[in-house]
Parts: structure tokens; sequence; C-alpha cells
């Protein structure tokens, strides 16, 4: 990583939620389930769900807009704009299609990376490295999902974790900023852990395929709990080797909002104070590929995301596939010892 071309500046974040508010007390009604056992166990105590009229593209359209108003461009000066999403609006085009035509992105590529919840660090590490080779000067990130079309609301072990919802972050070449430290893995083998059957599955004898219940989520919830804690502390470990780093480095800390516990193990077994922790699931519930870019954009805005920071950012889904960060986080893009002596009126490279 020490060798990139480019460095990246985050210059816009943004991120919509749907109005409706489902509360566990809501769904005490119609599955048997608790208040109570759903905050022990995952943390969560409501999530938003979509309007019939809502998609990921309307909600990432929300978030987009939100982002590339925070970094004050023209959407026609994006050149690229990637998706991370498990519910696209459809097989094709892609949702990156649909967001870059209604943002007005006329001279972007885009497509989607499907990841199910490590899509938006996919599409963030790819986002990156097309601004660090330099074939990408501005690239739109965006994180959306509307799971609640694919979730079995009669299933407890499931319906009570996931929401719907939209992050996006507007990334720009710079001076200074960027990702220090990249990891990416996949295991196909542990399908099975986190899965939901799809339109192109293999057909029996008789020609059918998978039933609509297969095509929802389906999950083995203490094999995911378990690959999930290994797997993230793994991820970021071996990133803060890369980076050269030390998790007492770290100012910030952005897991994926799978699951309180999820959260808290892996900050345990990485040795990160639950103070650098950023949680929003329960408000949200698991966005899916959207948990980190919401995150972000809320942190920002309440003041916990500053210049210079080093972030550590992690995640896993169904695939199983999961991945870390660390970055180096900029929103001027300048070194933060050449913007402090530009700001006291120093030339920069002049006497301090």
């Amino acid at each position: 990583m020490q060798s990139r071309l480019q460095n990246v500046r985050i210059a816009g974040l943004g991120h919509y939620l749907p109005e409706r508010i489902v509360t566990n007390a809501e769904l005490e009604r119609t599955v048997e389930t608790s208040d109570q056992w759903i905050q022990d166990r995952t943390g969560i105590k409501e999530r938003r769900i979509a309007r019939n009229d809502e998609t990921a593209s309307s909600l990432g359209l929300a978030a987009a807009k939100m982002a590339v108003e925070d970094a004050d461009i023209d959407p026609a000066t994006i050149d690229l704009v990637l998706v991370g999403t498990t519910t696209p609006d459809g097989l094709f085009p892609s949702t990156a299609s649909l967001i870059q035509d209604k943002i007005g992105a006329t001279h972007a590529g885009g497509w989607d990376c499907a990841a199910a919840c490590a899509g938006f660090l996919s599409a963030f590490a790819t986002g990156m490295q097309f601004i660090q080779t330099g074939a990408s000067k501005r690239v739109l990130v965006v994180g959306t999902e509307v799971l609640s079309r694919i979730i079995n609301w009669q299933d407890r072990g499931t319906c009570v974790l996931f929401g719907d919802g939209a992050g996006a972050v507007l990334l720009e070449a710079a001076e200074y900023g960027g990702p220090l430290g990249l990891v990416m893995r996949s295991d196909g083998s542990k399908k099975y852990h986190l899965w939901a059957e799809g339109i192109g599955a293999a057909r029996d004898e008789d020609g059918n395929g998978p039933t609509l219940e297969q095509c929802m989520i389906q999950m083995d919830g203490p094999a995911m709990f378990k690959s999930a804690v290994h797997a993230m502390t793994d991820a970021v470990r071996e990133a803060l080797v890369q980076s050269e780093l030390t998790v007492d480095d770290i100012d910030l800390f952005v897991p994926h909002q799978a699951n309180l516990r999820i959260m808290q193990g892996t900050a345990k077994a990485l040795g990160m104070p639950l103070e650098k922790v950023i949680a929003t699931v329960h408000k949200y519930g698991n966005n899916s590929s959207a948990t980190i870019p919401i995150a972000l954009s809320e942190a920002y805005r309440e003041g916990r995301l500053e210049e210079g920071m080093k972030v550590a950012m992690c995640t896993i889904g169904g695939g199983l596939a999961w991945g870390a960060m660390i970055l180096e986080y900029s929103r001027v893009g300048v070194r933060p010892a050449v913007a402090s002596k530009e700001a006291a009126g120093v030339p920069a490279g002049g006497a301090g």
C-alpha cells in the first residue's frame, strides 16, 4: 500500500433511512419472541423498513445526493459509481447504473459489487484503487439495501435482525488520506452459514427451481457468530500489520453492524476500547452493505470523525466474504501539519 500513486480524501458523506420504524414490540405480535430476547441476543431495539415504492436505487439515490451536496461538486464530474447491494432493483441493469442516471453522473461508469454484507467495503476498496492508480478522480460509492423484501417474517432467527437503509461516500484524488491496509477474503465452503437462493439456482428433475422461501435470507446463527468474530478479528489484525500500526493507534472502529454481541466480541478480541466503537445497530438493525457508510456518515455529523484519524473498518457477510481496511481519514486532502501551517499563514514547506 505504500507505493500508491494517488492519495484519497473523503469529500462527502451521506445516508438515508426509511421513515417507518418497526420496534421489537411490534415483532412480538407476529413471531414467538420478546423485546428482551431480541435485545439480549442482538442489541437491536428497532429497525427501519422501506415503503412499498422504495427500492435499493431510490434509497441509494437519497444517500448519494446527500454525499454529493456535502462534497459540493457537480455530479457530472463523477467518473465512477459503485454500489454494494444484496437487494438490487433487478438482475440488470445494475443499481449503480440507475443511481448514476438519476443523480446526473453523465460521464460515469458504474456497476454493482455483490458480496452481501461485505458489498460496501468491496466497492469502497475498488473505488479507492481506481483513484490510487489515476484511472478516476472522483468515485461515488454507495451501500444500499431493502432487506425487508427477502426476509421471512415468520422466522424469528432472521426477521429480528435486518433493516433497510443506504449510505454513500464521495471519494476524490488528493495529496493526503486513503487506505493504509486492506484485507479481503472469501470462503465459499461456508455458504450455508448465511445464504439465499436465486432465480439462477439449479433445477430439480422436473425443472422446478427454488421456492420463494428458499430465496429469502437463511442463516445458521451459531456458526455465523463464531465465523464473524474470528474472521473480522483476524482481518483487522492483518490490516494493522500492513499499515505498520497497532490497535492503540486506531482512533475509531467502524465494524459491520451485524449484531451487538458480534461487534463487542470482535472489539474485545482486538483489545479495542468500546468507547472507540461506532454502533448504530440498536436503532437500525443490520442493513447489510449499508451499515458501514451509514455509520461513517452519522459519525461525521456527530463530530466523531475528525481529520487525520486512523479508522479501522471490518465486515463479514454471506459467501462467506469478509475483510478489513485501515483508513487514514481526510476531508481536506492535505497532510495535517501542512494544513495547520497554511492556516497560520506559513507557506507549505516554510519554517514553522
